[in-house]
C-alpha cells in the first residue's frame, strides 16, 4: 500500500530541489564573474600594449626626424661646398647673367613628380636670383640617389625670371 508523504519528507524534497537550483545559480554566477574578470584583464593588457607601442612609435619617429634633419644639414653643407658649380650652371642659361645669388634659406627637399602615384626621384630644390635684382628668380633641381647628391643631374627647375616673366 502506498502511504502519503508526510510534511517533513515533502519539505526535504523541496529543499533538496532548492539547494540544487541554488548550487547551479551560484556555479553560473562564479563562471560569469570569472569570465568578466578574464575579459577585463585582457582588455587592460591590450590597452597597455597599445600605449607602449604608441610611445615607442613616438620615440622612433622623433629620432627619425632628428636623423633626417641631420642628413639634410649634411646635404646642404655639401651643396654649399659646390656653390660655384651651381653659379656656373645658372650663368650658362643666359649670357646676360652677370652674377648669381643663392637663397640657402629657401632650399627644399621633395620628390620629383613624374606622373606616377609613387612619384619620381628625391630632389633638392635650390632657389636664388641673379644680377643683384630682387625681382629675379630661378630654381635648380638636384637629384638625390640613395642619400647621395649627384650634381651631374643638376637641371633648371624654373626658368630664369625677372618680375615674374621669363628672362631672355
Amino acid at each position: 500500500m502506498i502511504r502519503p508523504l508526510d510534511n517533513e519528507r515533502c519539505n526535504r524534497g523541496i529543499s533538496f530541489k532548492r539547494n540544487k537550483i541554488m548550487k547551479k545559480q551560484i556555479n553560473n554566477l562564479v563562471i560569469t564573474i570569472t569570465f568578466i574578470s578574464t575579459l577585463g584583464c585582457l582588455v587592460g593588457c591590450v590597452k597597455q600594449e597599445r600605449e607602449k607601442s604608441r610611445q615607442e612609435k613616438i620615440v622612433a619617429s622623433s629620432s627619425i626626424k632628428e636623423d633626417k634633419e641631420g642628413i639634410k644639414q649634411k646635404q646642404l653643407a655639401y651643396i654649399k661646398e659646390h656653390k660655384q658649380e651651381i653659379v656656373d650652371f645658372v650663368k650658362t642659361q643666359s649670357p646676360k647673367v652677370e652674377s648669381v645669388q643663392i637663397n640657402w634659406d629657401e632650399t627644399e627637399w621633395g620628390v620629383g613628380g613624374n606622373g606616377t602615384p609613387q612619384g619620381g626621384d628625391e630632389m633638392i630644390l635650390i632657389f636664388g636670383g641673379f644680377n643683384q635684382n630682387p625681382e629675379s628668380s630661378w630654381r635648380v633641381d638636384v637629384v638625390v640617389e640613395d642619400g647621395k647628391i649627384n650634381l651631374k643631374t643638376m637641371s633648371l627647375g624654373q626658368y630664369l625670371r625677372m618680375g615674374g616673366r621669363i628672362f631672355e
